[in-house]
Parts: C-alpha cells; sequence; structure tokens
C-alpha cells in the first residue's frame, strides 16, 4: 500500500475540514458584479497529481502505476483490485476534485452518518443584487442619465431620492460592471450633480455632464439590461457509465437504462413527453421530435431544470461520436454522471468548450436490502472554477433520497454559477455585458432626443425605431433577446473550430434559416462544434424573457 507522510496527511486533513467561505468585494454594496469566493490553496480540494495518478492502490499487491495513455488505461484499470475513486484527472491535470482522493480511503456504507442538514443547502445567486432597480427605483419617481466617458465608454446612472429615509439611492453602470450606492442627504447642503455622484461611485470617471434620459419606456430597457443575467431557468447533462467504460465514445454509446438508473433518475425529476410540452425545454425539440421522446424534467426553489439524459437523446448507427447527443450535453456547462460498477470517471473524458463540471454518483450496494441503497457522491472541475457548495459530507455518502435529490439539484444549480466565474465564461460575459451596455446608452440617448424634438438625422431615424417597438420588432429589447437567448451558451468567442460533414450542413442550414431575423446588436452564435444547440427557432415565451 502507498502511503504519504503523515505530516503531508495531517496538513491535507486540515484543509479538507475547512468549509467554504464567501465574501463580497464591492464598493458601496456593488450591484451587479458577481460574488467572489475566499478560495486560496487552503482551502481548493487537492489535485490527484500527487497520489492516484502515478499510483492507484490494491490490496492485492505492492503499488501499480497508472498510465494515463489510452492503448493502456482500459486494461490497467479493469486489472486493478479494490475500490478504485469515482474520479480520476489525467496526467495532464487542470481540474480538482472534491472530496481529495485520500478520503476515498474510510468510505464504507455501515459509517454511522451521511448527508448533512439540508438547511445547509443554500442555493447560490448568479447576480444577487440584479433586482435593485426594479425594487428600489421602478416604484419611485427617479431619474436616469447617460454619458460616454473617455475611458471608461458607455455610461448610464440611475438617481433615486428616497425622502421618507433621507437618503439617495444611485446606480452607475460601466462596462465592467455596475456599482451601487446609498447616501445620507444629510452630508450634501445641496443635492449633488450627475457628475458628482458618478465621481462618488467611481473616481476613474472622466466625464463633465451627463444627459438626461426623457424616454419613457426607460425603466423597461434599463431593467431587461439590469436582470439580464437573472434566469430561474437551468439545463444539466446526465451521463450514463457502465462498468468498464472509459471513453466518450462508450458512454454515450448506451442506449438501455438498467432498474437502478431508472430509479436515480426519478429522483432528480419525472419522465416528461417533450410532445406539446411547455415549461421550460432546455433546447429540445417538442414540436418534430428531433431530440427524442422523453426527457426528465424538475422544478426546484423556483428554478425550473431540464435534465439532458444521453440515454434519451437521438441515437446515430455508425456514428461514434454521437453527435446528436452531444450536441446538447457538449453544450451544458455541468453534468452528472451516474456510475454502475467501479471504473472510474476521467475529468477529461467528454471533450468540450463548455463542460466545465461533472458530479458523479455511484450507487453502493450494502450487505442486507433492508438497510436501502447508499449513495456516493464526488464533484470534478476545470482548476479555474471556484469552489462551491453545499460542502460534501465526509464521508461522501447519503442514504436519504430527499436529502440526496436536495443535495445534487442545489450542486448542480451552485456547479454553473460557479463555472460563470471561470475565465473562459467570464471574459464572455464582459463582452456581452459591453455589447449589451452600449446599445442600451445609444438607445437611450437617441429616443430621448426624439422625445425632446431633436431634428437631428439620428433622432429622425430612431422616429422610425419607435414604431418598430411598438409592432414588437428591433430596439435593445430584441437584440438583448436575442443575445441571451436562453441557456444556449454556444458562442463563437470560445474558439470552437468548425466540424465537416453532419454537423457543418447542420450548421449551414440553421445559418440559413436565421438570416431573415438577423437584426443589428449583440447576438453571440447558437452553435459550436457539435452542430446547432437547437433543431430551429422554437424558442417559447418563457425562454425568451
Amino acid at each position: 500500500m502507498c502511503t504519504h507522510s503523515d505530516t503531508k496527511a495531517t496538513e491535507r486533513e486540515k484543509r479538507n475540514d475547512m468549509s467554504f467561505s464567501r465574501k463580497r468585494s464591492f464598493t458601496f454594496g456593488a450591484y451587479g458584479g458577481v460574488d467572489r469566493f475566499a478560495c486560496g490553496d487552503e482551502m481548493r480540494p487537492d489535485s490527484a497529481e500527487d497520489n492516484l495518478m502515478d499510483t492507484v492502490d490494491s490490496p492485492a499487491s505492492d503499488c501499480k502505476p497508472f498510465l494515463s495513455s489510452s492503448s493502456n488505461l482500459r486494461s490497467q484499470v479493469l486489472t486493478l483490485g479494490g475500490e478504485l475513486p469515482l474520479i480520476l484527472t489525467s496526467k495532464l491535470g487542470g481540474y480538482w476534485i472534491d472530496p481529495p482522493l485520500e478520503r476515498l480511503v474510510d468510505v464504507s456504507p455501515t459509517s454511522s452518518h451521511y448527508g448533512i442538514d439540508p438547511g445547509c443547502y443554500d442555493v447560490m445567486e448568479r447576480d444577487g443584487e440584479a433586482k435593485v432597480y426594479r425594487d428600489f427605483f421602478c416604484s419611485r419617481y427617479h431619474h436616469s442619465f447617460t454619458a460616454v466617458d473617455a475611458s471608461l465608454g458607455p455610461l448610464v446612472l440611475s438617481v433615486c431620492l428616497e425622502e421618507e429615509e433621507n437618503r439617495l439611492r444611485v446606480i452607475l453602470r460601466m462596462k465592467e460592471c455596475s456599482l451601487h450606492g446609498v447616501f445620507s442627504t444629510s452630508l450634501f447642503p445641496n443635492i449633488p450633480s450627475a457628475v458628482e455622484l458618478a465621481k462618488m461611485l467611481c473616481d476613474r470617471v472622466t466625464v463633465s455632464k451627463f444627459e438626461v434620459v426623457s424616454y419613457l419606456k426607460a425603466p423597461e430597457l434599463i431593467t431587461a439590461f439590469d436582470e439580464h443575467r437573472v434566469s430561474p431557468n437551468f439545463k444539466f447533462g446526465i451521463l450514463y457509465q457502465k462498468d468498464g467504460q472509459l471513453t466518450e465514445e462508450d458512454i454515450l454509446s448506451n442506449n438501455d437504462e438498467s432498474e437502478e438508473f431508472k430509479e436515480f433518475l426519478s429522483l432528480l425529476g419525472e419522465t416528461i413527453q417533450l410532445q406539446g410540452f411547455t415549461r421550460f425545454r432546455g433546447g429540445l425539440d417538442v414540436c418534430h421530435g428531433q431530440t427524442g421522446s422523453e426527457a426528465v424534467f424538475t422544478s426546484f426553489h423556483g428554478r425550473e431544470i431540464m435534465f439532458h439524459v444521453a440515454t434519451k437523446l437521438p441515437f446515430t448507427d455508425g456514428d461514434p461520436q454521437q453527435l446528436q447527443r452531444k450536441r446538447h450535453i457538449g453544450n451544458d456547462i455541468v453534468a452528472l454522471v451516474y456510475q454502475e460498477g467501479q471504473t472510474p470517471f476521467l475529468s477529461d473524458v467528454i471533450k468540450s468548450h463548455f463542460l466545465h463540471c461533472f458530479l458523479v454518483v455511484r450507487r453502493i450496494h450494502r450487505a442486507e436490502e433492508s438497510d436501502g441503497a447508499a449513495y456516493q457522491v464526488c464533484v470534478t472541475a476545470r482548476e479555474d472554477v471556484p469552489p462551491f457548495g453545499p460542502v460534501i459530507p465526509d464521508p461522501p455518502l447519503f442514504t436519504d433520497r430527499s436529502l440526496l435529490r436536495g443535495f445534487l439539484l442545489t450542486k448542480l444549480i451552485n456547479a454553473e454559477i460557479s463555472c460563470y466565474k471561470a475565465e473562459r465564461f467570464s471574459r464572455l460575459e464582459l463582452r456581452t455585458r459591453s455589447s449589451l451596455l452600449e446599445s442600451l446608452q445609444s438607445e437611450l440617448s437617441t429616443r430621448s432626443q426624439c422625445m425632446m424634438g431633436d431634428p437631428s438625422p439620428s433622432s429622425l431615424a430612431c422616429s422610425e425605431g419607435v414604431r418598430g417597438v411598438s409592432e414588437g420588432s428591433g430596439g435593445f429589447i430584441e437584440n438583448f433577446k436575442r443575445a441571451i437567448r436562453v441557456r444556449s451558451h454556444s458562442f463563437d468567442t470560445l474558439g470552437a473550430p468548425r466540424k465537416s460533414g453532419v454537423a457543418a450542413s447542420q450548421r449551414t442550414r440553421t445559418e440559413k434559416d436565421g438570416e431573415s431575423d438577423k437584426s443589428p446588436g449583440p447576438q453571440p452564435a447558437l452553435t459550436d462544434s457539435y452542430g446547432p444547440a437547437e433543431v430551429k427557432d422554437q424558442t417559447s415565451p418563457q425562454e425568451e424573457t
């Protein structure tokens, strides 16, 4: 048996006992940013690189080398004796595992406690202060202003006087973030100007004046921008890994579902018929049956969740990559893996630009059937994804189905929100936000000029746009809907290479079908290397808003 030094084991045990803490790093209660985690080295789950990636413990023999090359991987894993972990990282690293592999050594279904208090299952908010404008401004008399700063770019400022509390509430929207502040009126002999208020929130503001927004529908546009990251809908992939399956092709080619897997799916949600389904569909076809006939759906704490179950998506004979399945699961950010057997899941086995986190669940068969089922849980994510709760219990086992369901759904939602803080997605979000803010500032400015009777060419053109908006087309709202069309996540900025053959032809047909629907404004691409994220434009009103 291979062991580490007592000192190293002690240090790691201390790290494992520390729960994840959160802290906000904003100015004036800063609004519109994302929560930052205290996730230094002492809080990040240890990588497996320094233990099971070089050796896998086996009671049948001394330490055996574990080679990550594809030619030797299957034979070596399948011939190893003893309990194997749920997850192994690749030799190249780039992923963290929680719980760390050394914590799995003593896992036993006879342990006296399982799970943790469900009161600790706190669902994270992607943008906890996105509704400040709706809650504190829209119901009160307030003013908004716009400007273009030489260094900061477009700015949109909103100011509200709360006379009953004798205070000013201010929101400054910039490309990087929004800043929210509350100031007592007793601090000022006179109400400060828009420029002074903006500089109180951000000393980098250099503009000398703001323009007043007089457009009557400005609150609607501003609310849409502030809440563009808020969605009650989530979609997650579900992979079914049988014993001995180590490759992406093997896992995606499973068609039959065991009774244990069906039981697990029923724990997560309800199996629904896609034809005519009217709730959140997660990009699945509810009209023509092109994405299968069934899916798993659930509601959880006011959120709607659609699961892309690999075994329920269309299977294509002669296609080892199963692109019909991967185009959905490969476009998800988080996937859940259900294991039958002792074969570990490799962190990087599913090739995708979007999948950043996997939750792996393995059923533990107990000695007596009367004891019920026990489920072991493990998580792996790319190294730039911050840790997220709820904390996995020690030992990482669940026997109560309701506790397991609450834990998994909370963990899946928090995983996706945390993944947005990874470099790839945060860079994308910044680009999308910048485009939306530029569009918002421009439209507020030109429409306000229209309201004031400005005869300039831009305002005359704007008058035509006002009619278009009243008829339901054009303008910031429509551009906004196209920019964030629900959960596609398939953006061209991620550098996904184009594929030839079926995927390429599907992309071409989709692009041609959508040409008549194009309009100026930020429009992230809706396809990636696995083909279009949606069969055609069937977006329901719930998904668009």
